[in-house]
């Protein structure tokens, strides 16, 4: 990982089929987090600095089972609609790529099956100015003066 890095696997804990009504530790996202943290230890992922964090609620109810990957001076990738009986395996691989990608990108061919599709957003992080930013609808405090 990136020198001075951190990065981490967040896992909602809370997902579930849309209009069941199921107890916490049968939810499919509870499910997820529990297979990953079992799995955790052992992984790459966890050998290269990759934290894990389980969330309440990652607000994609629609997109049940998310994971999210971000880090310091990456893009923040999002993931949903994964398989919480057969995807923790996936998840820790890419987690484990994620932790090696410099600026967080993976690109889909690269990515582990079950994440090559079902990615919700790639958000660049903070100070990032790459080819990604649409400087045409950019507008940082520094320029509100010129707008005005």
């Amino acid at each position: 990982m990136q020198q001075g890095g951190r990065a981490i696997l967040s896992v909602c804990t809370r997902c579930r089929v849309p209009g069941d009504g199921c107890a916490l530790e049968e939810r499919p996202g509870y499910r997820l987090a529990q297979r990953i943290k079992t799995q955790f230890s052992e992984s790459d992922a966890a050998r290269l600095g990759i934290e894990l964090r389980g969330v309440r609620c990652m607000s994609q109810c629609k997109r049940h089972c998310v994971v999210a990957l971000s880090g310091t001076g990456k893009f923040t990738l999002v993931f949903g609609d994964l398989d919480a009986s057969t995807d923790a395996d996936a998840i820790l691989q890419l987690a484990a790529q994620y932790a090696e990608a410099p600026d967080g990108l993976i690109e889909r061919p690269a990515r582990p099956e079950p994440l090559r599709a079902g990615i919700l957003g790639r958000i660049p992080p903070l100070a990032f100015d790459g080819e990604q930013i649409d400087t045409t609808f950019t507008i940082k405090p520094t320029d509100c003066e010129e707008v005005l």
